[in-house]
């Protein structure tokens, strides 16, 4: 029996974690592992319900504290009904962003302490953190670049952040991989897909069967 993993990808817009996600699920699942893709904010019901009040309108329609709450009542729904069961029958469970992505949004780049975003997250989410944790980085060319092709005009409220909210995440998205070295990995996304996904795999090889 493989015991459940929880691995989440990290980073700013335009990193390829979507793109790592299908691949990554492809890879374990040919190893025999049955794996769940999920993102955030989103993964059951509940949680995408409370996306689209997230996502859609306005770079201002909320602050910073009220995304804070919105996203830790959103994690709440998608660890009781998605991620725990999954891990509880053994399952991997791959997540596009998790708790890391408040610490930094909310945190980093709306001024949120780490100390409240960690608080809703013990409450809402019982403290649930990933095994592993990858950070995807590419230049701001190549992000620029990703984000122009995948959206066309069309970005939502997170990804249409100013520059200045952009760089303050980005660091503190390194500040707390440098802090907490057991379970962050930095991977620069700059390489081919192909690459990226093969250079994740190998820092899980501890746990693949």
């Amino acid at each position: 029996m493989v015991s459940g993993r929880f691995i989440t990808l990290e980073g700013g817009e335009g990193v390829g974690k979507s793109t790592q996600i299908r691949a990554l699920a492809a890879a374990l699942a040919e190893r025999g592992i049955e794996v769940v893709a999920t993102r955030e904010p989103g993964g059951s019901a509940g949680a995408e319900a409370v996306r689209t009040l997230l996502m859609e309108g306005n770079d201002d329609r909320w602050d910073a504290r009220s995304e804070a709450l919105l996203f830790a009542a959103a994690r709440a729904d998608h660890v009781a009904r998605a991620i725990r069961p999954a891990l509880d029958r053994g399952a991997w469970v791959l997540c596009d962003r998790f708790i890391d992505s408040s610490r930094a949004y909310q945190g980093g780049g709306g001024g949120i302490t780490d100390a409240d975003i960690l608080a809703l997250h013990s409450f809402g989410s019982l403290g649930l953190m990933p095994d592993r944790t990858f950070l995807l980085t590419v230049g701001a060319d190549e992000a620029a670049r990703r984000l122009a092709v995948r959206d066309a005009g069309s970005a939502d409220r997170m990804g249409s952040k100013p520059a200045d909210y952009q760089m303050r995440l980005n660091a503190r998205f390194l500040e707390m991989a440098a802090a907490e070295p057991a379970r962050w990995r930095v991977v620069g996304a700059d390489a081919p897909a192909d690459a990226v996904t093969a250079t994740i795999l190998a820092e899980l090889t501890e746990w693949l069967p």
